[in-house]
């Protein structure tokens, strides 16, 4: 285990022991902090404490909250009345209501710092943790509440240390600001990609059989806690509202014109525009990547094999894709890369005798 030396925050409590809370718990587990687990549920409390192997500090120097919405004022009471010198920080979806209910516990409003890491899993609970759930991710922090007071700034500070420290990249907005992007980037999709799914269960076996890639991305996140979603929408209702009146209104649009191949074309190209505004990896600029396709032997170590190639051409893979059915001799790895490294791999790979094919 890595050693303490040098944590700006040597002990927390984590009260919520679910897949964000685990998640952070194991990562400060990791560098040293002693991580205490805490949630209603005595066996996902047993679970999550059990995944620190840490010690556990009597007088946490940070408390975070990783509970519902609807569960944050009790809690926040509770552990502010244990120690209200002491810092927190919740990581709840949403950041309005949060803020409300907090400013109502005298002392409480300068001492809490709400944010809300923008990472996640479709599936939840202390046994999906893992500690690198963080790295790359946006992570919002509201360092001011909506009437002008302002956090503490050593919470600010425990907090931006936290973000820091599990990869993550700090965006600081207002709650407003932040509700609403929040329903737009991930309440929305959420929203649509049930909506779909459910749509799956008129299917009979036989047309269910026929369904692919496209129909397992967009519904992946259907999968999602129905107990989690229920408290997130509700809560943030005011801001998803208008964005589902205006997404009823065209696919209005499209009921009346679908047979109209120039409007259907033009919803695709408004679908192909809006796609391409999402920022890359790491929440950079969008970029265009070459896909290249190399062909490989089904049999232990090509995948491996394939990596140590890359290494050696010295370039950077951004993603890739494998496709290959059971019983099928070979597979097809696609290689996503920018276009430099492309072209340098693909001859790599072709002087080395892989069965490798013109980058798209």
């Amino acid at each position: 285990m890595a050693t303490s030396q040098g944590n700006l925050i040597n002990s927390i409590r984590i009260v919520g022991s679910g897949l964000i809370g685990t998640s952070i718990g194991l990562a400060l587990a990791a560098r040293g902090v002693m991580v205490e687990m805490q949630d209603r549920d005595p066996n996902a409390q047993k679970l999550a404490q059990d995944l620190m192997a840490c010690a556990i500090a009597p007088d946490p120097e940070l408390v975070l909250f990783a509970v519902p919405v609807s569960a944050l004022s009790e809690v926040v009471k509770r552990e502010f009345a244990l120690n209200p010198a002491s810092k927190f920080i919740d990581v709840a979806s949403v950041k309005t209501k949060p803020q409300l209910e907090v400013s109502t516990i005298q002392g409480a409003t300068e001492r809490f710092l709400a944010s809300h890491p923008m990472a996640g899993r479709e599936v939840g609970g202390a046994a999906s943790a893992r500690a690198d759930l963080f790295e790359g991710r946006a992570w919002v922090y509201c360092p001011s509440y909506s009437d002008g007071t302002s956090v503490d700034s050593d919470v600010v500070e425990a907090g931006l240390w936290l973000i820091n420290l599990l990869g993550a990249k700090a965006i600081s907005m207002t709650a407003g600001e932040h509700d609403a992007a929040v329903a737009l980037v991930s309440h929305l999709p959420q929203i649509v990609s049930s909506l779909l799914a459910a749509q799956l269960q008129k299917g009979r076996g036989a047309e269910l059989e026929l369904a692919g890639a496209g129909l397992r991305d967009t519904t992946r996140i259907a999968a999602s806690d129905p107990a989690l979603w229920k408290e997130v929408i509700a809560s943030n209702a005011s801001e998803i509202l208008p964005l589902l009146i205006n997404l009823q209104n065209d696919l209005g649009s499209l009921i009346e014109s679908i047979e109209d191949p120039t409007r259907v074309a033009s919803l695709i190209s408004a679908g192909n525009v809006g796609r391409a505004l999402i920022p890359g990896k790491h929440g950079g600029k969008a970029r265009d990547y070459y896909m290249l396709p190399v062909v490989i032997e089904d049999k232990p170590g090509q995948l491996a094999a394939l990596f140590e190639e890359c290494a050696k051409a010295e370039v950077n893979v951004e993603d890739l894709t494998i496709e290959h059915s059971p019983g099928q001799f070979t597979g097809l790895i696609t290689l996503a890369l920018s276009a430099n490294d492309a072209d340098v791999l693909q001859k790599h790979l072709e002087k080395s005798g892989w069965n490798v094919h013109v980058p798209r």
